[in-house]
């Protein structure tokens, strides 16, 4: 969980005496402080932030009774590819959409993937390589799909009434 995974960052970061400051872990900006009270210098690696990454994707196909599986199929080659925990991870998969490629409604899909970090060659490739496979399931050519990647600045990602930034 959330609250877990925060408090594992501060022991094994930390040591035992941050187990004070846990109650600060829901909100980035108090983590932040409690982190610099206990004499911490570097800030949390944003790879272990919460709140991301996530993936937003249309198509046009119908992937019907096999939408929630795809999601979480999804979601899963997102945390794997990213190396976060799953638990951060947020998918929203919109078929049945409004889609043409190259003038024609044939299969397609346009994608786009936000994270606070790990948006790198290699990663984007593997996350390509990913849903590209997921998608072929529901007969969508490699072709016709497009994912933008986007390395999001801390300052411009919100979460729990703030953004990462503090």
């Amino acid at each position: 969980s959330f609250m877990f995974s925060r408090r594992a960052f501060l022991f094994t970061t930390l040591g035992a005496g941050a187990a004070a400051f846990h109650r600060s872990a829901h909100h980035p900006a108090s983590f932040q402080r409690s982190l610099s009270s206990l004499g911490a210098t570097k800030e949390p690696c944003p790879s272990t932030l919460p709140g991301d990454p996530s993936l937003v994707l249309h198509t046009n196909i119908d992937l019907g009774a096999g939408k929630s599986a795809f999601m979480a199929s999804a979601s899963k080659a997102l945390a794997e590819s990213l190396s976060k925990p799953e638990s951060y991870v947020a998918v929203c998969v919109h078929d049945n959409a409004s889609l043409i490629w190259a003038g024609a409604n044939t299969p397609c899909a346009l994608g786009t993937v936000n994270s606070l970090g790990g948006i790198t060659k290699e990663n984007n490739g593997a996350i390509q390589a990913r849903i590209t496979e997921l998608l072929a399931e529901y007969d969508v050519p490699a072709n016709r799909i497009y994912i933008t990647f986007h390395d999001i600045p801390r300052e411009n990602m919100g979460y729990n009434g703030a953004t990462f930034a503090g």
